[in-house]
């Protein structure tokens, strides 16, 4: 036995030469997740750049909250105490899968593969596990070994009226043969010519192939390969007056009429083609090794509508909206007969037809045609961003059971990411020609200068800027790698009725920017690599479960983290220079929660505190700022939050068939100090222009997590009997806020606006809010055992009542009510008001999907 755990400790020390990882299979089958849980989940994330679509995948088998909160409350893309979905740790066979970045999970990855992630092993914060240190927002390791998989073929077809309109599955699973091999495989097709919003279309393979092989030994090995190829289109976000105007509460802006044909600007396609490999030794009956290396290439593409030296061609641009002619808020600006009359025909407009109310395709057409003739640049194009990451990372945990009654866990993660972030020309429109220039910026500087030029490496002699083509780069092209590190523990003990757990982990992170073309704003600070920024992390946290008896559980946990900040954050502008956020730190993160359980043959219920608070956070937006008339890249610091709440579930058994839920939570998730802010104007390559370059505040504090119901309860009953199962849940959300804007609350904006009194003190506008309310959802399904199979039936329907008037999410506009002179003092107010005017998403009215499914 010593001379294994020597081996063992041998094979853990050198995994990045041999690959390894652990437990057996069995171990991480938490809970299988319900076929109807996964399909409902999967179908309302959105997966939306532009959405809140952050969902936190959750599960539990102890909580009672916990098991059904994170499918239940999807339909609103729900967040787990509001966190941000970073905090909620993924895992695919023991390797991690959040992206290095953004440090967030992409769901759309494994999207399509309901009957493979099935088996899952899931912790709650203050719970142990045998694969990390868990998340604050907890964590969650799929098992994808063939093996493991349920044996048998799965045939399923579905229609829907959700996102895509129609499904076919098929998966086989061989489970073991006498020679110890597995294999598992599956595709999956998902299709709409048009999905629950107009203008918008779906069109998804997803695939799967597994295969394991076991030894005698105690060894042994999986393989498994996955991707989600998928090219859809998306929904954007409006005013209220807009969806009003359109009488439809799904109005998108995005898509409009050309030749007669819908065609929709912003169109994605995504693929991560991903892959790892497992290896598993079961040294003996207590000590077991599992190591993970896991790749995966991500090709993300997502197109967008814009505009050089000319009109913004969006429907719902404010300038073609009827409250830019007549001011509706009272205070009566510029009012009078033709102004009336002006917003009268702008309403009749609207309504008359759909195509007035959608983008022009031929008219955009059309003036790039005639630009053509001039010999001018196109006035109009669809460009496209591009994300491409490589991720590579080697994962090993050795788990140790010295008796029934203790576990220990350790563990190393190693990774890198390297993202290449582009943009190329898709569509010039019908137009002959683009040069690679800041045309916005020419107003500023003379069409000879550097500052104009994206590219100075590429400019050529007559300074006009490369000619750009269809599948061209031009804009922006840089690549930031990343490479992170760390060692981790666990332990876990029960003694009598305690059960102690405790976990740490310690590593870094190191990030670096390499830019492919000179920015002429930045012509010494763009092209080339960038300073090294390297952060320290790690943390510790534990808890102690105390069984009181007579069904009484109680928990308590506390944990602090130090975490380096993402990537995504960490440059000011990492489209136009090598900048780093100044005061750029690492966030600490502290947590604690209270649980109390009560459990017996009819009754499961849980009630829960919790209190969260992070310091030194580091936030990043782009977006355009009237007040210095440009594009602003806008960075904050120095930011601290709190999180804290209460969560109750219950589950009761009625009767033998007949369950009732109930589960509910509030919570408040909110700034506690005003962050230090510094923006950068894309125009001038100069900071805080509105605050003649000095440092200053953004008025920030009281501003709470956006895109997530902070109230939330739900009540429900489940029947399952004779093969019938139907529930019935009725779910209430209320404290939807929208993404405020930061620089409607810059020290300097707040006093130009006058918003600030003979004291000193500021005016803060409130942040907007959404409309909450009731939603309905129930399933019905039946199960038929057969000679050789079972056939299923199942159809879920989501707000059965149709109440459309409920918001998900949405932001508001970063524009002022204002404009400027030159030296910043307001010139004169504008009718249009975009602090009355956030845009927003609504909940989708009746949907739902029937499904039919064979497993033999």
């Amino acid at each position: 036995m010593q001379n294994k755990l020597k081996l063992a400790v041998i094979a853990f020390c050198y995994t990045p030469l041999a690959f390894a990882q652990n437990t057996n299979t069995e171990q991480n089958t938490a809970k299988t997740m319900d076929e109807s849980a996964f399909t409902f989940t999967e179908a309302q994330l959105g997966e939306d750049d532009n959405m809140s679509q952050n969902v936190t995948i959750l599960n539990s088998n102890t909580n009672a909250y916990a098991s059904e909160v994170g499918f239940r409350f999807s339909p609103t893309r729900f967040r787990y105490r509001a966190f941000n979905q970073k905090f909620n740790d993924v895992y695919i066979n023991g390797a991690p899968m959040n992206d290095m970045e953004s440090g967030q999970f992409r769901y759309s990855n494994i999207g399509g593969l309901n009957r493979f992630t099935r088996n899952v092993d899931s912790a709650l914060p203050f719970e142990s596990n045998n694969f990390s240190m868990t998340g604050m927002a907890g964590s969650n390791n799929y098992d994808f070994r063939a093996g493991s998989m349920q044996a048998g073929n799965y045939i399923s077809v579905a229609g829907a009226n959700r996102n895509y309109t129609l499904r076919g599955m098929y998966t086989y699973a061989s489970g073991f043969n006498k020679k110890g091999w597995a294999i598992a495989a599956g595709v999956t097709y998902r299709w709409a010519n048009r999905g629950y919003v107009e203008g918008t279309f779906y069109n998804a393979l997803s695939y799967f192939f597994g295969v394991q092989k076991k030894w005698d030994a105690g060894h042994s090995l999986s393989f498994a390969t996955w991707g989600n190829p998928t090219e859809r289109s998306t929904q954007g976000a409006s005013t209220d007056e807009a969806y009003w105007l359109a009488n439809d509460y799904q109005y998108n802006p995005y898509w409009g009429y050309q030749n007669g044909h819908r065609r929709n600007s912003r169109v994605v396609n995504d693929f991560a083609p991903s892959a790892l490999l497992t290896w598993d030794w079961d040294i003996n009956d207590n000590t077991k090794l599992t190591t993970t290396a896991f790749g995966k290439y991500s090709m993300y593409k997502s197109t967008k509508l814009n505009y050089n030296g000319s009109e913004n061609p969006q429907p719902d641009y404010w300038k073609n909206l009827p409250s830019s002619y007549i001011d509706v808020w009272g205070d009566n600006i510029g009012n009078n007969q033709y102004a009336y009359a002006q917003y009268q025909r702008s309403v009749a407009w609207w309504q008359a037809s759909k195509a007035n109310r959608q983008i022009n395709w031929n008219y955009l057409y059309a003036a790039n045609k005639t630009a053509a003739a001039q010999g001018s640049d196109a006035f109009y194009f669809v460009q496209a961003k591009h994300n491409d990451n490589l991720m590579l990372n080697l994962a090993s945990t050795l788990t140790k059971r010295p008796d029934k009654n203790k576990t220990w866990n350790i563990g190393f993660i190693v990774g890198q990411n390297i993202g290449r972030h582009y943009q190329t020309m898709e569509d010039l429109l019908g137009g002959m020609s683009y040069h690679n220039i800041n045309s916005y910026a020419m107003g500023i500087y003379s069409g000879m200068s550097d500052e104009v030029q994206y590219d100075l490496n590429t400019m050529g002699p007559n300074r006009l800027g490369r000619l750009v083509y269809e599948g061209d780069k031009f804009g922006y092209d840089y690549t930031l790698r990343v490479q992170k590190g760390y060692l981790w523990s666990n332990y876990a003990v029960n003694t009598g009725r305690w059960h102690l757990m405790i976990a740490g982990k310690i590593g870094g992170t190191d990030m670096v920017r390499r830019g492919h073309m000179r920015n002429g704003m930045f012509a010494n600070n763009s092209f080339g690599k960038s300073g090294h920024a390297g952060f320290g992390e790690g943390g510790a946290k534990g808890s102690i479960t105390f069984n009181a008896g007579r069904g009484h559980t109680f928990l308590l946990g506390a944990g602090f983290e130090w975490r380096a900040p993402e990537a995504a954050t960490a440059f000011v502008s990492p489209e136009m220079n090598n900048d780093y956020v100044l005061n750029l730190k690492q966030e600490h993160v502290f947590s604690s929660e209270f649980g109390y359980q009560f459990q017996n043959a009819w009754l499961h219920a849980n009630l829960s505190g919790y209190y969260s608070r992070l310091g030194h956070v580091t936030e990043w937006q782009n977006f355009y700022f009237d007040d210095i008339n440009s594009f602003s890249y806008v960075s904050m610091t120095g930011l601290r939050k709190e999180y804290y709440g209460a969560e109750l579930g219950l589950k009761v058994k009625l009767t033998s068939f007949l369950d009732f839920n109930a589960i509910g939570t509030i919570n408040e998730a909110k700034n506690i100090n005003n962050a230090n802010v510094w923006y950068m104007s894309s125009t001038k390559a100069t900071y805080n222009d509105a605050n003649n370059g000095r440092p200053e505040k953004v008025m920030n504090k009281g501003m709470r997590e956006a895109g997530t119901p902070l109230t939330a309860a739900g009540l429900g009953l489940s029947f399952h009997q004779g093969g019938w199962f139907i529930d019935l849940d009725a779910n209430y959300y209320d404290r939807i806020y929208l993404s405020y804007s930061p620089s409607m609350r810059y020290e300097s904006t707040l006093k130009t606006m006058g918003n600030v009194d003979n004291d000193g003190n500021y005016d803060i506008p409130a942040q907007a809010k959404g409309h909450g309310g009731w939603m309905l959802d129930g399933s019905i399904g039946k199960t038929i055992r057969l000679k050789k199979g079972q056939l299923s039936f199942n159809l879920m329907v989501t707000n059965i009542l149709n109440n459309q008037t409920l918001v998900t999410g949405g932001y508001e506009q970063s524009r002022s009510d204002y404009t400027v002179k030159d030296d910043g003092t307001i010139n004169s107010s504008r009718i249009y008001k975009f602090s009355q005017n956030p845009k927003k998403y609504y909940i989708f009215g009746t949907n739902g999907m029937f499904q039919i499914s064979y497993r033999f």
